[in-house]
Parts: C-alpha cells; sequence; structure tokens
C-alpha cells in the first residue's frame, strides 16, 4: 500500500476506514473500531480519546470524512472467494452476483438438500443431487424436519399476535441512564427514572456482563435487564412482556416475551438476557449517552 493510501487507514485496526469518522485533528477511525472506543470509555469510566493524538473523542466531535470514504471505495479490495482485486464499490456486487468462486446452495435445499460450495460447482452438483430421486415417504420425513424448525419460528410471532388481543396493553419509550456502584473498583450499571405503564409504576435496570469485574477486558460483552414493580398492587399482576429498539436506533434486538407473576412480596424479575443480536449491538448501546428503548407490558386477566 503506497504513501497516500496509508492516510487512509483507521487509526486502531490499520485497515482501510470505512464510514470513516475522524478526530478534531484529522485522525481517522473506522466505525466499528470507532464506536468500540466510546463503548470501551463507557466502561472503564473515562473520557474516550483519538488514539493517535489523545484528543477527545465522542458521536459530536467527530464527523464522518466523506472525501475519505468516497477514496477508499475505489481502493483495490480482495475478494474473500477467488482472492482478485476488484474496486472497493464493485466487490460486493461481484461476490454477491459474479464471482464463479462464491459459496452457493443447490435448487433442492427447499426439499433438504444440505449441500453448499463454489458456484462453479453447482450444475455438476445438481445434475448429480439424489434428492430428486427420493420416495415420497423420505421427503416427507424431511420436510417434517424443516416444519418442526419453521414452526419454531413462527411460535413468537403468534406469541406476539396472541397477546394483541388483551385488554390491557402498555407501552413506553424507556431511557436507561448510566450509573457507578459505590464499590471500590466501581461497575458500570443503567436505570430509568419511574415511568407508568398500565397505570402502576415501574424501573428498569440494566448491567453488563452480569457485572463482572472487569467487562472492558471482555470481547464478548451482553446486557441484561431487570423489570420492578414500583407501586403497591392490589391484586397480583400477570403480565407478559419485552423490549424492542426505540424509534431513532438502529441497534438489532430480536423479540423474545417474558412472563412473571408481579405482587407485593415479589416485585422485580431476576434479571433477564436483552436479546441483542453480538456485542457489536451491544457496543453501540455502550456508546450511547443513554440507551433508549421501548418496552411493552401486557396484563394477562384472571
Amino acid at each position: 500500500m503506497g504513501a497516500g493510501s496509508q492516510a487512509l487507514l483507521c487509526a486502531v485496526c490499520l485497515l482501510c476506514a470505512l464510514r470513516a469518522r475522524q478526530c478534531t485533528n484529522g485522525h481517522l477511525m473506522c466505525a466499528g473500531c470507532f464506536i468500540h472506543l466510546l463503548a470501551d470509555a463507557r466502561l472503564k469510566e473515562e473520557q474516550a480519546t483519538c488514539p493517535n493524538c489523545r484528543c477527545e473523542i465522542s458521536k459530536s466531535l467527530c464527523c464522518r470524512n466523506l472525501a475519505v470514504e468516497k477514496a477508499v471505495s475505489e481502493l483495490p479490495s480482495e475478494c474473500g472467494f477467488c482472492m482478485q482485486q476488484f474496486p472497493r464499490s464493485l466487490l460486493e456486487r461481484h461476490q454477491k452476483e459474479e464471482c464463479q468462486d462464491r459459496v452457493t446452495q443447490c435448487k433442492y435445499k427447499r426439499i433438504g438438500c444440505p449441500w453448499q460450495g463454489p458456484y462453479h460447482e453447482l450444475s455438476v452438483h445438481e445434475a448429480e443431487c439424489t434428492h430428486p430421486t427420493k420416495t415420497g415417504n423420505e421427503l416427507m420425513e424431511i420436510l417434517d424436519e424443516m416444519d418442526q424448525t419453521r414452526k419454531k419460528e413462527m411460535q413468537l410471532y403468534n406469541s406476539i399476535f396472541s397477546l394483541l388481543s388483551f385488554e390491557k396493553i402498555g407501552y413506553t419509550e424507556v431511557q436507561f441512564r448510566p450509573y457507578r456502584t459505590d464499590d471500590f473498583i466501581t461497575r458500570l450499571y443503567y436505570e430509568t427514572p419511574r415511568l407508568t405503564v398500565l397505570n402502576q409504576t415501574w424501573v428498569l435496570k440494566a448491567r453488563v456482563n452480569d457485572s463482572e469485574r472487569n467487562p472492558n477486558l471482555s470481547c464478548k460483552r451482553t446486557l441484561s435487564f431487570q423489570l420492578l414493580l414500583k407501586s403497591k398492587a392490589s391484586a397480583p399482576l400477570e403480565c407478559s412482556f419485552l423490549l424492542l429498539e426505540g424509534p431513532y436506533d438502529d441497534v438489532r434486538i430480536r423479540p423474545v416475551i417474558y412472563h412473571f407473576l408481579f405482587s407485593n412480596e415479589s416485585n422485580e424479575t431476576e434479571y433477564l438476557p436483552l436479546p441483542i443480536r453480538d456485542s457489536v449491538e451491544c457496543n453501540k448501546l455502550l456508546a450511547a449517552k443513554n440507551i433508549n428503548l421501548r418496552l411493552f407490558i401486557f396484563q394477562t386477566q384472571k
């Protein structure tokens, strides 16, 4: 890589700075490394700084560098399948539609064929594939297994549709704010202000990696949350609830429905996994000033 291309590298991972952010002194960071720096600073209760010049960085202080992004898009990049080089702007199309070594699947996948391999071997495989010659009984066994997998996927959506028929449904936007424990080695946790849903007062709490001692040293990061009933209940409340991403966030959350019977004697759930997809999504939440989500509560009628 030439001297001119060196100026387009991320200061953290030393790769081309995709969706480049720059500090106030012009040093570049790719989007993933930038978010990771902000998340690490949150966990360590420090101000995030540029790895080159140590000036302060934040979402408000750093801006995208569109000229660098344009230049990076024209740099040659290697196809992950055939190892040939293409301009980065053409690479995605090549890998998805044109590369003869791209990974593809048999057209008989719909009746259970598990084969996958390079595109240039596809026609040979399909000509020899045994799935079209299987008996009806063999195909029925394969389709039954596929139906079971599909059934599990649909159960969640059917459960949500069922919850929408409940008489008492409430939802609200929630904002988790960061705090530190009073321990000698403080730990990061999050808590929402009190909120009112279904004429009851609630609070949500969240913690990182189940409050392990040094989550900043871990590459795998998770968030878990707890729902607490703060008002006095005249009778036990059997509720289903779930958290989803807020209307203006790009974090991806897989909906999971949780259930709990709230009472004056049992007014808080255990810590439950916040079903974010991976550590990258967790870092997006940690990098934000506050975590904004949407809470739904459905009260079961007795």
